[in-house]
Parts: C-alpha cells; structure tokens; sequence
C-alpha cells in the first residue's frame, strides 16, 4: 500500500492521479485531514483515511498497514517541523519502508526562510532509522501563473527579484517525480535536487506574457519594502508576504536557480517550460 499525505492539496491530488495510472486503487491510501472533502477519490476507489498532524491517534490508524509514504510538507510555516516529526514517528511505528518527502531546493544549505523547517526534518528522517527519499523541490511555475490576471489587468508584474533567476517547473512535473520514486525500485536513500530544465528572470517572464497575451506587460522591480507594502494592501498575511519576499530577495543570489536534471531524469521528459506554462494560464 502506497500513502500519500495532503492528498487533498494541489499537489497531492496530482500525485494520486499519477499513480492512479501505474497501480489499481485498492493500492492507494488518500491521508487527509478532513476526508468528507475526498469524495473524489473514493469515487475511484481511493482508500480514504484521516489523519491530521495535531492528533497523534489519526496518524497511527492512518499509516496501518502502509508499505511506502509521500509526506507532502505541511502549510503553515512554524508549524512544519513539529508536524512532520509526528508522521515520522508514526511512520517508525508503523513499520513504513519507504519514507519520500517533498523538502525544498538545496534545503541543507539554502539561506531561504523556508529551508529551516525543511532541513530540521530531513535531519530528523535521516536519525530516525526509516528508509528515506528526499524529493527537494524547487520553485512552482504556478508560484509565478497564478498571479496573472492582474498582471493583465494592470499590465504590471511587481516584484524585487531584480535580474534573479527561477529555476521553477511545474506540479505536474513535481508530482511525476514522486510517483516514479513511490512505483519503481533503486531510490532508497537518495536525495534529489528538482527544478526545471530552463531558469528564466521576471523580465523574460513578463516578456513572455505580453507577447502571447497580445498586450504590454512589463516587469516592475521595485524594493523589497515597496514591494511588502503593496502585498499587505492586498490582505495577505504577514507570514506569506515574508516568503514571497524572502524568496525574490534570495533568487538574486542563485537560490531559486539549479541546473540538475534530477526532475528530468525522474519524469522521463523535458520538465514544463515557463512559455508552455505561461499557455496554459492564459
């Protein structure tokens, strides 16, 4: 039995179809807080169980049973680690042989506000004895897509990533990843570096956007400070806004930036390009 966590989320939903294709459903456990929400899943004939990350007994019953494990990591930044550390306890318990997690890009030495949380639990899943596989993904393509309404809107991409470059691919092409790692053998122990084939800057990105959309669009780099500014006016909360600028901050320094091939490798294929993307949105 194969178990993916957060497999309500964007990627777990991606990750379920993946191996949907490879294995029959009796073979694929859907772990969600909230399984009233999974009636999809049971509707292919997806086990569905319970387990929230707050509440020890969920994880126990959730993880029976359970051969191999994707941990998709948790939402909330300052909460990750102590979460992610009672899956694994219970995964140890559980007897799992096959423990995979979605960390993030050069997480052992990345300075990103988000590496901490995913370094403590990469630490923590090697000292506890499971059999491991580091899925270290890097930024989403969606991170960057998602926004684009506006973006046509007002005919403006903000940001202060100034000439930084995004080594980004796609969920699709992260969820491949780990469907390969959960389905074929030779992975145990291994770490991957995941970003997408073809880096890009906001200024490419923005050029890309005006030209399939047919409309002027440009990037606008503005200071790190006018850029929080403008985040909050939006409502987003402190704790996101932080990421998003710590993030455009960092990629000036290469920390958005790869050029493994690992995801490449993984899939089988080109990893998706920002243009095929950029498509896709519009």
């Amino acid at each position: 039995m194969i178990a993916i966590t957060g497999a309500n989320g964007k990627l777990g939903q991606l990750v379920v179809k993946g191996l949907l294709e490879k294995l029959p459903a009796n073979q694929i456990v859907a772990e969600v807080r909230d399984p009233e929400k999974s009636g999809d899943l049971r509707d292919r004939g997806v086990e569905v169980r319970k387990a929230d990350y707050d509440r020890r007994e969920t994880l126990t019953d959730a993880l029976t049973g359970i051969e191999k494990l994707l941990l998709i990591s948790a939402v909330v930044p300052g909460e990750r680690f102590r979460q992610h550390k009672a899956v694994i306890d219970a995964a140890k318990q559980a007897g799992v042989k096959l423990f995979a997690y979605t960390s993030m890009l050069r997480a052992d030495t990345s300075t990103m506000l988000l590496a901490t949380e995913h370094k403590q639990t990469e630490e923590y899943l090697k000292e506890s004895g499971l059999t491991f596989v580091l899925l270290r993904n890097g930024w989403y393509l969606e991170n960057h897509t998602e926004a684009l309404a506006p973006a046509l809107t007002h005919g403006t991409i903000m940001g202060c990533a100034g000439q930084g470059r995004f080594a980004s691919a796609s969920r699709a092409d992260y969820a491949g990843a780990a469907v390969t790692v959960l389905t074929q053998p030779g992975h145990e122990n291994r770490t991957y570096e995941l970003a997408g084939d073809h880096s890009f800057s906001m200024y490419e990105f923005a050029e890309e956007v005006s030209k399939q959309a047919g409309r002027p669009v440009v990037y606008n780099n503005v200071t790190p400070y006018e850029y929080e500014a403008k985040l909050l006016s939006f409502g987003l909360p402190q704790m996101i806004v932080d990421v998003v600028i710590d993030a455009d901050s960092k990629s000036s320094k290469g920390e958005l930036d790869s050029s493994s091939r690992d995801l490449a490798n993984l899939i089988g294929r080109d990893t998706t390009t920002f243009s095929q993307a950029i498509k896709l949105a519009l």
